[in-house]
């Protein structure tokens, strides 16, 4: 491997080769005048290589994308054996001290992008990221997880007929791949205009940490690393249980009545076009309507809810494979 000897300057600071050092992002002032500052913690080799950039909550109650970096941090896999690491474990720290996923002026960040320089708090913020950071980047995972009571099976998402993408999730190998367009004002679509490799994690729902679905991102990211060469010779990647199945379509099961929701079937599971996939009852014992699977396919997400009113998305299951 080649030797680097360039510095690395990110918000002003000055990152030498085999150095880790934690960085402030100074984004706005609170209303009782305390700044704001969001730690990003940027690990060099002295060896030369790619940027990669880990990144979290982007929704502040998304936390279990911030406990896979918690946990990356924690261990080390973050000191890379060539090229640069920088992770974010948590971008929008205004919803993770207010427990909510929008910014304080209810924009949600993943809509703004890239921002604007004189636009609302949350457009200034993702103008900030994509100037002062994404720059320097060569490849991002970007961690999320599904809504409130949405529990996402643990998946990666890219854009369709991208072959260089697919070797990367390939690489990570999530238990599910989903091909899904770009959707306007993300994150992942500011990436993929400025020419920034990115891979987008799914798992778990918001405000909840399942530890399943953090070693899952944890493993993952161990293989995207070792994949590019990058991973420290202190740890190994393990290849998974079962290989990743591609999800090219897939529908919503919505609520036909409102009542009480009872699940039947495991997340991740494959269940054929009329399985009773659950249950929605009255609180009163006298009416139980089943919910059906509509076809053959993967169930990717589940709503946990106890409640749930007609119209309610219960379940997303896939409708065709790769």
């Amino acid at each position: 491997m080649e030797i680097v000897n360039t510095e690395l300057v990110l918000l002003d600071k000055k990152i030498i080769p085999g150095e880790t050092k934690i960085i402030h992002l100074n984004i706005a002032r609170l209303h009782t005048m305390t700044d704001l500052n969001i730690p990003i913690i940027v690990s060099r080799s002295i060896y030369d290589g790619p940027t990669v950039l880990l990144s979290a909550g982007l929704h502040g109650d998304e936390l279990t994308g911030i406990e896979i970096i918690r946990n990356i941090i924690h261990e080390g896999i973050n000191y890379p054996a060539c090229g640069t690491i920088i992770c974010i474990p948590l971008i929008n720290v205004f919803g993770f001290v207010n427990q909510d996923r929008n910014f304080p002026d209810g924009r949600d960040l993943n809509r703004v992008f890239p921002g604007s320089i004189n636009g609302s708090l949350a457009s200034r913020f993702a103008y900030r990221l994509m100037e002062d950071i994404i720059p320097h980047v060569d490849y991002v995972i970007d961690y999320h997880a599904g809504g409130r009571s949405r529990f996402n099976v643990p998946q990666i998402r890219i854009e369709p007929e991208n072959k260089e993408l697919f070797s990367l999730a390939e690489a990570f190998s999530a238990p599910f791949l989903l091909y899904s367009s770009n959707i306007s004002g993300s994150f992942r679509e500011a990436c993929d205009l400025a020419k920034v490799k990115y891979l987008l994690f799914e798992g778990g729902k918001a405000m909840d940490i399942d530890t399943s679905v953090v070693q899952t991102g944890v493993q993952g990211t161990i293989r995207f690393l070792d994949h590019l060469h990058m991973l420290n010779n202190k740890f190994s990647a393990q290849l998974p249980d079962h290989p990743m199945i591609r999800i090219s379509n897939s529908v919503w099961v919505r609520a036909q009545y409102s009542g009480m929701f009872h699940n039947f079937v495991k997340n991740g599971a494959f269940v054929k076009e009329g399985d009773e996939l659950g249950k929605i009852t009255d609180p009163y014992g006298s009416i139980e309507e089943a919910v059906l699977a509509p076809n053959n396919g993967y169930i990717i997400c589940i709503n946990q809810a106890a409640i749930v009113f007609q119209g309610d998305a219960v379940y997303h299951i896939s409708t065709m494979l790769e």
